[in-house]
Parts: C-alpha cells; sequence; structure tokens
C-alpha cells in the first residue's frame, strides 16, 4: 500500500482500532503536531530532537497534515512534506491523520482519544474551529512567521517584503477562533536584509519559531504560559492575505522600490 492511501486509513478506521497501536506513554505527555509544508518539517524535526531527550516530559503522539496532492513536475499523489518526514522518521501511519477539514467529526473522535495535552501548528493550512480548540488541556499554540498583530493572515513574510519593512520577527500565541488573534507567549525579531527573498526568509523564521517553541515548552505545560502571555492590540492588527494570481505580474511603470520589493515577495514571478 502507498503512502498516500496510508495516511487517510484514519477516515476508515475506528477509534479503538487506531488507539490499540497509537496509546501514548503514560510517563510522557502527548503533543499533536499539525503543519504541511516543507517549513513546517524544521518544527517538527525540533520536536523529534527534544522528545527524544532523556529528561523529556512530552512525545510526539500524533501528526496532522493536508491530505495527499499532486505536487512536483510528475504532478504524483504525493503526502505533504510533513507526513513524509514523519513517514521517514518512523511515526506509524496510523498515527498521521490528513483530515479534509479539521472539524471533521470522525477525525476529532480520534483525536479526543489521544487525549493531547497540547497541540502545535506551524503553517498547517486549515482553521481550526472550536470543537477542536477545545480538546487539548493545555490549548493549541501557533508559530507565526510575524511581530503579532502585525501581518496577520495566510502570507505574513510576502507582504512584508512588499511593504519593505526593516524588521520582522516569529511569533508563538495562543490558537484562538479568530485569525491569528490569541494572546503571544514569546517572540523574536530581526532585522530584514534587503537581498532577501521570502523562501530563505520564511525559513529563518520557522527555523528560529522551533527554538523559541522548545524554549517555552516547559511553561506551556505547567500552565505558567498562560498567564504570562500578552493579548494582542488589535487596534494595531495588519493583515496579510494570500498573494492573488494578479500581483505576481511586474509592471514596469512601477517604481523601482515596488519591483524590488515584488522581486523579494516572490519566489518566481512573471514578467
Amino acid at each position: 500500500m502507498n503512502s498516500a492511501l496510508m495516511l487517510r486509513r484514519f477516515i476508515c478506521v475506528n477509534a479503538s482500532a487506531t488507539l490499540s497501536s497509537a496509546a501514548p506513554s503514560p510517563k510522557k505527555k502527548p503533543l499533536i503536531f499539525l503543519g504541511s509544508p516543507q517549513v513546517s518539517v524544521t518544527v517538527l524535526e525540533a520536536l523529534f530532537d527534544a522528545s527524544s531527550a532523556p529528561n523529556s516530559s512530552f512525545e510526539v503522539a500524533g501528526i496532522v497534515t493536508q491530505p495527499p496532492a499532486r505536487r512536483d513536475r510528475g504532478r504524483k499523489v504525493l503526502p505533504s512534506p510533513v507526513a513524509q518526514y514523519a513517514l521517514e522518521k518512523g511515526l506509524p501511519s496510523d498515527l498521521i491523520f490528513s483530515p479534509e477539514k479539521a472539524g471533521d467529526e470522525a477525525f476529532l473522535s480520534i483525536l479526543r482519544d489521544l487525549q493531547p495535552e497540547l497541540c502545535v501548528t506551524a503553517a498547517y493550512g486549515n482553521i481550526l474551529p472550536t470543537n477542536f480548540l477545545n480538546i487539548p488541556l493545555h490549548g493549541t499554540v501557533n508559530i507565526h512567521p510575524s511581530l503579532l498583530p502585525l501581518y496577520r493572515g495566510a502570507a505574513p513574510v510576502q507582504r512584508a517584503l512588499q511593504d519593505g519593512v526593516r524588521e520582522t520577527g516569529v511569533s508563538l500565541a495562543f490558537t484562538v477562533r479568530k485569525l491569528d488573534a490569541g494572546a503571544v507567549i514569546a517572540s523574536r525579531s530581526f532585522q530584514v536584509d534587503d537581498q532577501i527573498k521570502a523562501p530563505e526568509l520564511l525559513s529563518l523564521l520557522f527555523s528560529e519559531g522551533s527554538k523559541l517553541l522548545i524554549q517555552e515548552l516547559p511553561s506551556i505545560f505547567d500552565g505558567s504560559a498562560k498567564s504570562k502571555a500578552v493579548p494582542q492590540d488589535d487596534s494595531k492588527a495588519t493583515l496579510a492575505p494570500k498573494i492573488a494570481p494578479d500581483e505576481a505580474w511586474l509592471s514596469f511603470d512601477q517604481e523601482a522600490f515596488v519591483l524590488h520589493n515584488k522581486a523579494g515577495r516572490e519566489h518566481e514571478l512573471k514578467s
């Protein structure tokens, strides 16, 4: 059976069958990771490494990712980079979930039975409903590549480069129903090199975000993170919507600095 089919098995297996091979160690706190693209792999790798340390108090009890999709030039149906990495690390396929929506009741039933103490998201790419957010004991935290409340949304790095910012960063925040609006546990800022491109900056921010996450996990698990987390000032929020296809075109009627910022924003631009 190929890995793409294996990833979708949760839809047809019952929860008790899954749990028979999925029950986390009683000595460690179960953590569920949600992520999909290559940049998310950095975070998952950091979690696997930290969980294998002799004094670790948690384990990665499951992965949630986008369903297999057609990717690469051959247009083959392939698992997400996060799913592929998890399989390569030896995580059982029945602990890798790819629901069409995070609110699917079949999926939520299995998640409840796993009894996660914490969920961590990093570029998962799916909206988390209230009935998901109510499951983990210590909530859900998200690594967001901006200095929240700035650049809430799907394209924070691209929009920041488009605006020509000189400083950006990464935030670790609790997830709430409102988009990227949860209290911020910690953040780290960086100066933006005017020659950097979006893929490079995105990789840097998720790498630093993974370090921030590992640093803050003890306070999240003991509950103190909730008391120290800083609520966002909604009046200072800015939005970072997904880049529309027509925004990818370069118009040489625009000023040079605008073209420069757009070129930094996109990995490939039409001209």
